[in-house]
Formats: C-alpha cells, sequence, structure tokens
C-alpha cells in the first residue's frame, strides 16, 4: 500500500510536532508519524518504540493511530500508557528501546497536542524534524511490516528508581500542584514513598485543566499553590506543567523561586560532587546564576535555549546539570541527562531536607537584582532571525561586549540585555538585568532603540520585576 502524507505547515516545529486538534493535527498526522519515525528507527537499526501520552483529552485518539503507524513500519511497541514525559524517557531508557514517542501538548492550550521523540537516546529535533515532515511527503518509508504492541506499566519502577536518589535527613511538609496535568497518578505513588507531609492540589488528570493553565512560569498560576503554602505553614511548594517535565517552586514566605534560582541551589550541591564539573544555563538565565556557580568551584556554560539543545551539549560534554529559566532541568548525576520534574523535586526535597535554612533564606541570600520578565514582541517569521542579525551587527561594529551564542546578549556596566528570535513562534524574545532600577531603565532604553533601527515598535508597559 503507498503512503503519502502533508503535515500542516505550522506543526513541525524545532523540538516537537504540535498543533490545534481537528485543525492542524490530526489522526492521519499522528498514523504518518509512527509510519515515517518507526521506518527511521528501523533503518538505524532498531525495532523497539516506547509509547506515552499525557491527560488531555484527545491523547488516547493520537496514541492509537501513532501505534497504528509504528506497526505498520515493523515496530515493536511498548506502550505504557498516560503518564508524565519524563517516565517515558525513563522508559526508554531502562527498556531499553531504540526510539520513544511521547502524545502531549505540553502546557499548551487544552485544544492542542503535540509528539514529542527520541532517537536512541538523544533527543529527535530541529532537522531530524524537517526530514520526517519530507519523508512522509514523499512517501520514504520501508516495505510494510507486521509489527505488535505490548501493554506495560512502568510507574512503580520509575517510581522506585527516584526514590533512590532521595538523600534528605528531615521531614518536610510539601504541597505540590499538579494543575491535572498527567504527572498525577504517579505522583500520588511518589509522595506515599516520601518522608515528611505531602498535600497535592488538582491530583486528578483533567485535560481541561479546571483549577487553572498548568504552566509554572506564569504567576497567575502558582496563586493557588502559594495560598496553600501560606495557610499550611508549608517549607515548599512545588508546581508542574502539563506533562511535568518542567518545575516551579515556591518557598515557605510564598515567593516564587525562578529557574535560574532554584538552578544555583542544585548546582552547589551537584559541585560537591562533582568539583570543577561545568553547569550549564541557557541565555535567558540571571548574571548571578553564572557568578555563584564560578563561586562554587563551577564552570558556568551559557547555552542556547531549548531543551533538545540544552541535553545535547550535555551529553556533549559530560554536564552533570543543567537547566533553563522555563523550569527544564537535566540532571546527568546519578540519572539519565533528561528534564524531568518530578525527578528534579526529589533532589530539592534531598537538598532542603539535609540543610539547616529554609528555602526563603536561601533565597533572600542571593544577590539582589531587578529584571524584566520574558519580553515578547511579534515579529514576522521570514524576519525574525534577520533582525537579530542586524542588531549583532550593529553592536559588534560599535564595540559592545557581545556573546551571540544563542541571539544577542549584551553586557554593559548596567548589566546586561539580550535578544533572540524563538525558534516555535513568530517572535522575538528580550530580557534584561540590572543592579539598579535606574541601570534597567537605560538597559531597556538600549534594547528599545536597537529595535527601532530595526523597524520594530517595543513596548515595555509593565515589564519590571526583581529577584
Amino acid at each position: 500500500m503507498s503512503f503519502s502524507h502533508q503535515f500542516h505547515k505550522s506543526s513541525l516545529r524545532e523540538y516537537d510536532i504540535r498543533g490545534i486538534v481537528g485543525e492542524t493535527l490530526g489522526e492521519a498526522d499522528a498514523f504518518a508519524i509512527g509510519r515515517v519515525f518507526g521506518s527511521m528507527v528501523v533503518e538505524a537499526g532498531g525495532k523497539t518504540v516506547a509509547v506515552g501520552r499525557d491527560g488531555r483529552l484527545s491523547s488516547p485518539m493520537l496514541e492509537a493511530a501513532l501505534i497504528e503507524g509504528l506497526m505498520a513500519s515493523g515496530a515493536h511497541v511498548i506502550a505504557i500508557g498516560q503518564g508524565p514525559t519524563p517516565m517515558l524517557y525513563y522508559a526508554a531508557f531502562a527498556t531499553p528501546a531504540d526510539g520513544a514517542v511521547m502524545v502531549t501538548g505540553s502546557h499548551n492550550p487544552p485544544n492542542y497536542n503535540g509528539f514529542k521523540m527520541m532517537l536512541q537516546n538523544k533527543p529527535f529535533f530541529g532537522p531530524q524534524i524537517q526530514a520526517l515532515g519530507r519523508r512522509a511527503t514523499a512517501g520514504e518509508v520501508v516495505d510494510e511490516a507486521k509489527g505488535d504492541v505490548v501493554r506495560r506499566d512502568v510507574a512503580d519502577a520509575y517510581v522506585a528508581r527516584m526514590l533512590q536518589d532521595y538523600d534528605g535527613e528531615k521531614p518536610l511538609k510539601v504541597i505540590w500542584d499538579n494543575g491535572n496535568g498527567a504527572a498525577g497518578d504517579v505522583l500520588m505513588k511518589l509522595v506515599e514513598k516520601l518522608p515528611g507531609r505531602h498535600k497535592v492540589l488538582n491530583a486528578k488528570v483533567d485535560g481541561t485543566f479546571p483549577a487553572h493553565h498548568p504552566d509554572p512560569t506564569v504567576p497567575k498560576n502558582l496563586e493557588q499553590l502559594i495560598a496553600a503554602v501560606k495557610a499550611e505553614h508549608a517549607d515548599l511548594g512545588i508546581a508542574f506543567d502539563g506533562d511535568a517535565d518542567r518545575i516551579g517552586l515556591v518557598d515557605n514566605e510564598g515567593h516564587i523561586l525562578f529557574g535560574d534560582q532554584f538552578l544555583i541551589l542544585m548546582a552547589r550541591d551537584v559541585l560537591r560532587a562533582h568539583p570543577g564539573a561545568s553547569i550549564i544555563a541557557d541565555v535567558k538565565a540571571s548574571q548571578v546564576l553564572f557568578n555563584e556557580v564560578a563561586k562554587a568551584g563551577g564552570k558556568p556554560l551559557m547555552w542556547k535555549t531549548g531543551h533538545s539543545l540544552i541535553k545535547s551539549k550535555m551529553a556533549e560534554i559530560g554536564s552533570p546539570l543543567a537547566g533553563e529559566m522555563s523550569g527544564h532541568i537535566f540532571y546527568n548525576d546519578k540519572w539519565y541527562g533528561f528534564d524531568d520534574a518530578l525527578y528534579a523535586a526529589v533532589r530539592i526535597l534531598g537538598v532542603l531536607a539535609r540543610s539547616p535554612h529554609s528555602l526563603s533564606a536561601f533565597r533572600a541570600s542571593l544577590p539582589a537584582v531587578v529584571n524584566t520578565p520574558e519580553l515578547r514582541f511579534d515579529c514576522a517569521e521570514d524576519r525574525k532571525f534577520a533582525v537579530v542579525a542586524e542588531v549583532a551587527g550593529r553592536l559588534k561594529a560599535s564595540g559592545a561586549d557581545v556573546s551571540d551564542t544563542d541571539g544577542v546578549r549584551v553586557n554593559t556596566e548596567d548589566g546586561w540585555w539580550l535578544l533572540r528570535a524563538s525558534n516555535t513562534q513568530a517572535v522575538l524574545v528580550a530580557r534584561a538585568e540590572s543592579q539598579s532600577e535606574s541601570g534597567l531603565v537605560k538597559l531597556k532604553s538600549a534594547l528599545a532603540a536597537q529595535l527601532s533601527a530595526s523597524g520594530l515598535a517595543p513596548d515595555f508597559s509593565a515589564t519590571n520585576a526583581g529577584h
């Protein structure tokens, strides 16, 4: 039977395939992903593909079509069912599997869904996703073969493996917010076995997300968790995104900690076991993080934003720990080097349960800076990378202190500012940080001038935040 499929042009992204179910993504797409990805696994000498799904209403339908496509390419499918994305990654390593596909819309609205993939335990992204799209259109697949599927529950093994690395010394009181995301059932198993007292909010997996949107980088989504931490006098609050590969933290006073703050806590701990190791963070992270890693005896490395890019860099240089502002945390120390919010939570609890200090005391001990949140400016898809290149060219010509690891990050006596093109949307992303309010004003003015010079009119209203 001949095969050919055309994906919607908006669905093939840098790190995954995703779209609006029934509009830009559907069962035919899921089958095509299985048919082509299964062919790529077979061509690479493999056969076994692990498959999981999140709790979205459309996920069972897309998972079924995906598995049909994989089996049509002769794959042996291990279906682990509903759960968090990192549990699928764990299954791929533990099984072991030659490939893995997760059906998940991550933190996107309920009507979205998508697919995250791994090939030979490495992220499948960028040119590989584009190649998958081209091959689907051209019908470049292996001859149809009869694969098979087995159902396997790995939740207990996953939880047991995480608990092996818990190293706390005193019980803690913890509030968790699952946000009705895919981690729910696994999270309940985990907290039953962790020491201390635990309360889980929005534990039920519900793809309509009735309580709030499952994205812990948005302060509004943490309001319920903050209120519960204060009411219960808890030691901390922990939140996950929809598929639990990103984590958010709230301290015992109800203050939000950002990814570049709690990564300092983790880095200090990891560097005790791995002195001199490289700790990776993305270009959006605070200078405070890079300085504190260096103070703790580590080698800070600023790298490109994007979980697949960070994972690849970690593997390349053997880094034991990496993180992003967005809350993706990657442990290669004792773990497998993939982003896992549940595992990161276990390690954070271990650090705090061995520390004489509270999480709020840690937060208060960090050097004070003022910064903007992530600023986003609409910019045409065919223009966004050109704008960044124009800005970089002007800055370099003027002798500015510029890093072009990912976009442009400019250091001045007032602090730094960043401008980069989003890999997933038609927007430019910016951020600025200073030691003073007046310094931040100057940085934002410099950024605005560069955007204006490239024909954009930025709006900086309500952009100050301190951390």
